[in-house]
């Protein structure tokens, strides 16, 4: 089975990451940009939402072990790559030009909290899994592009306390902070995401036109960032 698949009910572009843990690499990253090429092109879909097939995790973000290993092999290019195109992904999802709904089924920790923020809406299943931003205990700060995912998402208050203690968040508490919609009993989270969803047939240029001016200060930094890493 692929790394990421779509299909479609009714307008809706249903978007499934399934690798496992969808820990981020280079194929997944191929796989989950072949899809957005796919429901971009498809003039039917009108709004998007994204899932796990993992019955535990949403996505829980870069794998270090690996990520730390090329890089020692291959030098720091490989990094500055990686890195690339991670912000350039999670970029592509932020501007998308219909609204996107996560629909986390489980946990969202690191690289796959952000991918979520990326997100315009976030749906959560109430019975199991965290968000957390752990890089305070990993010895590495957050950086422009996870700093601006995470101040369009999360309210200040709440941002500094993750970021700087590395607390791990509930559906009930990411509910009560305004961070998802609503949390919800995993019989019940795609329902509810995909329902939501339906109610948000849009202009797709006008959704587009609005994202590209609500995030022009973030996306400055996001494009100085990729654009550092690539040159």
């Amino acid at each position: 089975m692929d790394k990421v698949y779509g299909e479609m009910d009714g307008h809706v572009a249903l978007v499934t990451m399934n690798s496992g843990e969808n820990r981020f690499s280079f194929p997944f990253f191929e796989a989950f940009l072949g899809v957005l090429d796919e429901v971009e092109n498809n003039p039917e879909a009108k709004v998007m939402v994204v899932r796990s097939s993992h019955e535990k995790v949403w996505s829980n973000g870069i794998d270090l072990d690996w990520l730390g290993g090329a890089v020692e092999k291959e030098g720091a290019g490989l990094r500055n790559r990686f890195l690339a195109e991670m912000f350039g992904l999670m970029r592509r999802v932020l501007t998308f030009p219909m609204p996107t709904v996560a629909a986390i089924n489980g946990h969202a920790f690191a690289g796959g909290a952000f991918l979520s923020f990326a997100h315009d809406f976030r749906f959560m299943r109430s019975d199991r899994g965290w968000i957390c931003l752990p890089e305070v205990d990993l010895g590495m700060p957050l950086g422009p592009v996870f700093t601006v995912l995470c101040k369009r998402a999360i309210p200040m208050y709440k941002f500094e306390e993750m970021q700087y203690t590395g607390c791990r968040l509930t559906a009930a508490e990411c509910q009560a902070h305004h961070i998802i919609m609503k949390a919800c009993p995993l019989e019940d989270l795609l329902a509810e995401a995909t329902a939501f969803a339906r109610s948000l047939n849009k202009d797709r240029q006008l959704i587009r036109t609005m994202k590209l001016e609500t995030h022009k200060d973030g996306l400055a930094v996001m494009d100085e960032t990729i654009a550092s890493l690539s040159g």
